[in-house]
């Protein structure tokens, strides 16, 4: 009979350090996610009310300004359009036909884990060392020409690895199926691909575009080894161009209030519109959810 009490005693005994040790977990994760909304809102904040006097119409129409004058950031964000989009269109397409045939094709061949170890590794490498590395392959190259072509090859190393892994994972998603009936009524591989499996997929791996596309918009450091920066308007894409990014890390440290507070707009201009391509990417993912059975 005792060794019975003595049972249940350690049985209670362990049950009651579980729940406490369950309510301390639970305690500091809240800790954690409060701190983590708190310093947020200070940022979100600090953003909001430093950016929104710079916000106007002047800062859409004009060009960036000499000292002590008034302009906007007209051509920086013609040129972060420009190298963004040429960055996505060079990105992109590769990222998605490797990523098809890491899904695809890829169990069938050796080098497909060395394949995305490497993938792994430029999707992790700093963006500087991407920025370093275009330099000295165009830039140099070419005589010290900075262009708006240099900057968008490096933002597109930033895209291919994020569309590629995206691209992996929501084909290998598309239930095994779909492929062996498609393939049943007779449809050649290419089209099971093209037809069946980008459809069932193309909600996963757009939001794969557009999170690499927010991921470049902010991106500095890339850009001032390869496009340099032009404080006038300029649409040629093989020479210097402004960009939001670079234009802010040069007047947010400058001694003038006028370009502090464009680069406070450009910022808060840049924060609206990685959270609206957050918004749709979130909004495409909830619509077309993928089953898993």
């Amino acid at each position: 009979m005792s060794a019975v009490v003595d049972r249940q005693r350690a049985a209670d005994s362990l049950y009651l350090r579980r729940r406490i040790t369950s309510a301390a977990a639970m305690v500091l994760s809240c800790v954690a996610a409060v701190l983590g909304l708190v310093f947020l809102a200070w940022i979100l904040w600090t953003l909001v009310s430093k950016g929104i006097a710079g916000v106007n119409w002047q800062l859409f129409t004009q060009d960036t300004p000499p000292p002590m004058a008034e302009g906007g950031l007209r051509n920086a964000l013609f040129g972060s359009a420009v190298m963004c989009g040429l960055a996505i269109l060079i990105g992109a397409p590769l990222g998605v036909a490797a990523g098809t045939w890491l899904a695809e094709y890829g169990s069938r061949s050796r080098i497909a884990g060395t394949v995305r170890f490497i993938n792994d590794i430029l999707m992790s490498a700093p963006s500087i060392v991407l920025g370093l590395f275009v330099y000295t392959l165009l830039v140099m190259r070419s005589g010290g020409n900075f262009s708006a072509f240099a900057g968008a090859v490096a933002l597109a190393f930033i895209v291919l690895p994020v569309v590629l892994r995206t691209t992996d994972e929501m084909l290998r998603l598309v239930p095994t199926q779909m492929r062996e009936a498609a393939l049943s009524l007779g449809v050649p591989q290419w089209k099971v691909t093209v037809q069946v499996l980008y459809r069932s997929a193309s909600a996963g791996i757009v939001t794969g575009i557009l999170l690499a596309l927010a991921r470049i918009s902010g991106e500095t450091a890339p850009l001032l080894f390869t496009a340099f920066g032009n404080l006038y308007w300029n649409s040629n894409i093989m020479q210097p161009m402004a960009s939001v990014p670079t234009v802010m890390y040069q007047y947010a440290a400058s001694p003038y209030e006028s370009w502090q507070q464009l680069a406070w707009a450009g910022a808060l201009v840049l924060t609206v519109f990685v959270l609206l391509i957050g918004l749709v990417a979130r909004a495409l993912l909830l619509r077309n959810r993928i089953p898993n059975d």
